[in-house]
């Protein structure tokens, strides 16, 4: 009787099996549900920032998560998502993070196209934004989170056309 693997085999197989779904299901996935709600939002929209309280950070660290962003923790499952459509009147849009406590933060977003983005310390802050130049209708996956280990600090997200 042939097998197709011995059984040390297939043990070290489970285990890198294992290690590898540990990894990737302890990164940022944005077929995660969200942790604080979504929204549809139209180009040129009123009242225009849009502001969402959130909570920066978590427990998942980025330095281990493929692609490697950028230092910082955030939870796995996007804190906010929303579906941007229209054209922006000022050809930009941009989506901030502002702490309401004593926190440095890192933004991350995965953008329609599926490209990621991070920032840390937007214009010499320890508050963070991303501006999307011709920004592109579909959805943005956002995640607020910290520099440093640290949960629950109360945040705002903004996002705005207008010049940040």
């Amino acid at each position: 009787m042939s097998r197709l693997f011995s059984a040390p085999a297939a043990g070290v197989l489970l285990a890198v099996a294992l290690l590898s779904a540990g990894t990737a299901g302890a990164c940022p996935s944005y077929n995660n549900p969200t942790v604080f709600g979504s929204a549809n939002i139209q180009a040129n929209f009123q009242p225009d920032p849009y502001i969402r309280n959130v909570t920066a950070g978590g427990t998942t660290d980025l330095a281990g998560c493929t692609p490697f962003l950028g230092p910082g923790f955030v939870v796995n499952r996007p804190d906010f998502r929303f579906q941007y459509s229209g054209t922006s009147p000022t050809g930009r849009l941009t989506i901030a993070l502002q702490a309401t406590s004593n926190v440095d933060t890192i933004l991350v977003v995965n953008a329609p196209d599926g490209s990621w983005f991070y920032n840390d310390d937007y214009n010499g802050s320890t508050n963070s934004a991303i501006v999307f130049v011709n920004p592109l209708p579909g959805q943005y996956d956002v995640w607020t989170g910290s520099y440093y280990l640290s949960s629950n600090n109360p945040a705002q997200l903004i996002i705005t056309e207008l010049a940040y």
